[in-house]
């Protein structure tokens, strides 16, 4: 691991507490790459999904966080801030232009080091477990530069760490790594040109299939963000993104 302070929170701080905590189990890890570069892709239940995987994985990840940890102010601000930046995270202002550029170059600077990036495709947490729509960067991303996409599904993650809590539960957290989806063979056996949009949605669609497949939880064909808009404003769930208690 280039980090030393990655290596010390998953060794020392923090890992042997979540092993113990939250005894996080990894099924199909062997379809990551004992070296060179790749793309990881996960589903996204909690915050601590950045903790669990990267416990669980043999190698050192790059992710790209969102700028309000690098930016909060007060104590917790300037915590988040130091610790997001002494293990090696990119801060990533969503709602700046340009952000999904400087998505793509961040991974671009992390695949020139030979080492593993890993993406959010739902963009933001899920409201309330399933999967939901794939944003494009993923595909974008794997497309640009031919690096295969491995699609990783978290299990368990969101009742070990629900959304606004604090303090993790004990509950048991387990992750399926599934096998690695190369992109441009991928776009070209649905007949599709890889420089196209086509091309990029359809790789994206496949991409949260795939995690649908692992983790077994629903699929909403509807952006995350949308619906958590939606909630926030009191307007309960949008039309179609109902959750159904059947």
């Amino acid at each position: 691991m280039h980090n030393k302070w990655y290596w010390t929170f998953k060794y020392i701080l923090m890992g042997p507490f979540l092993r113990v905590w939250n005894r996080p189990e990894i099924e199909g890890v062997e379809n990551i790459p004992a070296k060179g570069s790749a793309l990881l892709a996960s589903s996204h239940q909690s915050v601590m999904d950045s903790f669990f995987f990267p416990l669980m994985c043999p190698r050192q990840i790059t992710f790209p966080a969102k700028s309000e940890y690098f930016t909060t102010p007060g104590v917790v601000g300037r915590a988040q801030s130091w610790f997001f930046s002494t293990v090696g995270q990119v801060p990533v202002n969503r709602n700046e232009a340009g952000a999904a550029e400087a998505v793509q170059k961040a991974a671009q600077e992390v695949f020139d080091r030979g080492d593993l990036f890993g993406i959010y495709p739902e963009g933001t947490r899920s409201p309330d477990g399933r999967i939901y729509r794939g944003r494009t960067g993923v595909a974008r991303i794997a497309l640009a530069t031919g690096e295969k996409i491995i699609p990783v599904g978290m299990i368990g993650s969101r009742e070990a760490n629900p959304i606004g809590s604090w303090l993790l539960r004990p509950r048991k957290v387990r992750m399926k790594v599934g096998e690695p989806i190369d992109p441009i063979a991928y776009v070209k056996e649905q007949g599709l040109d890889p420089d196209s949009q086509q091309a990029v949605r359809a790789l994206t669609d496949h991409v949260m299939s795939r995690l649908v497949e692992l983790t077994g939880y629903d699929y909403v064909d509807m952006y995350a963000s949308e619906v958590k808009k939606s909630l926030e404003a009191g307007n309960g769930y949008p039309r179609g993104a109902e959750p159904s208690f059947s």
